[in-house]
């Protein structure tokens, strides 16, 4: 990215808001309660705020909440602020006990997170009015081009934003368009002289076909001439229900479609969850395993593992671990009771009271101890603690189109269809349903949430066969 246009996407008055409101609440205490600190107490306060600072501001821009095009929903931006000040919080008070302060510098410090919190509330509901005060002499005269109509949504959109524009009106694409309607300021053919006339600052264009481009190319270079900003809002690709966002390759804009998260930060955090998680479930549940293993092989005859190449992340194949509750001629067996499946569409293959499931195959599965080896794939990386379940090859294979979607993550040694009553669905579409919605609305906290509920279930142990 060229540099003068670097921090173009960059609300830099929120920023200083930001950076004010904590300097303001640490003021605030330090002349009510400061005198009562000697130098050194003071010095190490005024570093852990600047510490605290610099986590709040860091985590409110992975937030995007200096992004000018965030929309502006006063509860949307609550939770994020919130989310950052805890985060902000946690880490500090940690450092407070890494450091080993004082009990005034603790109660100090208390104060300064409730002063802090209450400002930042207040900030919260003066920020937009004061950002539009100071920038009411800057915004910029725009005009834009094509049809009204093809902008109103655009329109609502960009009022939703801390982006400011002056509309001056709207430029017809061709001069055809003039004769329909007296809502225009000219036809595009006129754009030097609608400049001059109306100082225009800058232009919008928005694009609905592709081979619009070469007849707009024109005059976007005469834009450029003549110093005016050009913005071309692009309107052919029906992303529906992907997310989108923008960024360039050297000179290359690219427009990225997906659904689901490409957050590096937060894959680089749920993966670090699962070699955590992997490792420490390897550990507290071995003693279970080793006498797991040890019925296994008494029960009946056969390997203690089961092996079955299950399918992956967007179609990758890996080998699942469990533990074997099933006789050894069990595959043999599935297409015999097909016929009794309990799922509906034929995709998935599930059914109570299995005859081909051992005796200790029963009670291990019934407390979800075959499924304890996961925790090697999930190390490994094959798997994740949380996701999808992780399908056969024979049903992929029946997957259509849109069902695909639920192997486009890391298949999970458990997700929401676990915990949310497995052997009662027994519609495929809702399974397909209820992956996609986790992939949709997938969160670090929605993760631990499901963890904590999976911990509910194997408690009960009333819903696994």
């Amino acid at each position: 990215m060229n540099k003068s246009n670097a921090g173009a996407s960059t609300n830099t008055l929120q920023i200083l808001l930001d950076v004010l409101t904590v300097v303001c609440a640490f003021a605030i205490d330090f002349f009510t309660y400061g005198t009562l600190l000697d130098k050194r107490s003071q010095v190490n306060l005024m570093a852990l705020t600047a510490v605290f600072l610099l986590i709040y501001i860091l985590s409110n821009r992975e937030e995007y909440l200096y992004n000018v095009t965030m929309f502006y929903y006063l509860d949307r931006v609550y939770r994020k602020l919130t989310k950052s000040f805890l985060i902000a919080t946690v880490a500090t008070a940690a450092l407070m006990n890494f450091m080993e302060f004082r009990e005034t510098e603790r109660k100090f410090y208390l104060i300064f997170l409730i002063n802090c919190y209450v400002l930042i509330g207040m900030k919260l509901f003066l920020s937009r009015p004061l950002d539009r005060l100071l920038t009411k002499g800057s915004i910029p005269r725009t005009a834009f081009v094509g049809k009204k109509g093809q902008f109103n949504k655009f329109r609502y959109f960009l009022d939703k934003t801390s982006i400011r524009v002056n509309p001056i009106g709207y430029i017809a694409m061709h001069r055809m368009d003039l004769e329909d309607s007296e809502e225009y300021l000219g036809c595009l053919e006129d754009l030097e002289q609608l400049i001059r006339e109306y100082h225009l600052d800058q232009v919008y264009m928005i694009q609905k076909d592709g081979e619009e481009l070469p007849f707009i190319q024109k005059y976007i270079d005469l834009c450029i001439d003549m110093g005016v900003t050009v913005r071309l809002v692009v309107d052919f690709y029906k992303r529906r229900c992907a997310n989108s966002y923008v960024s360039t390759v050297g000179t290359y804009p690219v427009i990225t479609y997906h659904t689901i998260t490409l957050n590096s930060y937060e894959q680089l955090v749920k993966r670090a969850m699962d070699i955590l998680g992997g490792l420490t479930g390897i550990i507290l549940f071995s003693p279970v395993m080793l006498v797991a293993a040890i019925a296994v092989k008494r029960d009946s005859p056969g390997p203690i593992l089961f092996q079955q190449t299950r399918v992956g992340q967007n179609g990758r194949l890996f080998k699942i671990y469990k533990f074997r509750s099933m006789y050894l001629n069990a595959e043999a067996q599935k297409q015999e009771l097909m016929a009794q499946n309990e799922i509906e569409g034929g995709v998935m293959f599930k059914m109570k009271d299995d005859p081909r499931i051992t005796r200790v195959g029963k009670i291990i599965r019934k407390f979800s101890i075959d499924e304890l080896p996961q925790f090697f794939n999930v190390v490994e990386g094959t798997m994740s603690l949380v996701g999808t379940r992780p399908p056969t090859l024979d049903e992929v294979e029946k997957y259509q189109r849109k069902q695909w979607r639920r192997i486009s993550i890391k298949p999970g040694i458990t997700g929401l269809w676990q915990v949310s009553g497995r052997s009662k669905v027994t519609n495929f579409d809702d399974i397909v349903e209820m992956d996609v919605e986790y992939i949709d609305n997938w969160s670090l906290f929605a993760d631990i949430k499901i963890i904590l509920k999976t911990a509910l279930v194997l408690l009960r142990h009333n819903d696994a066969y």
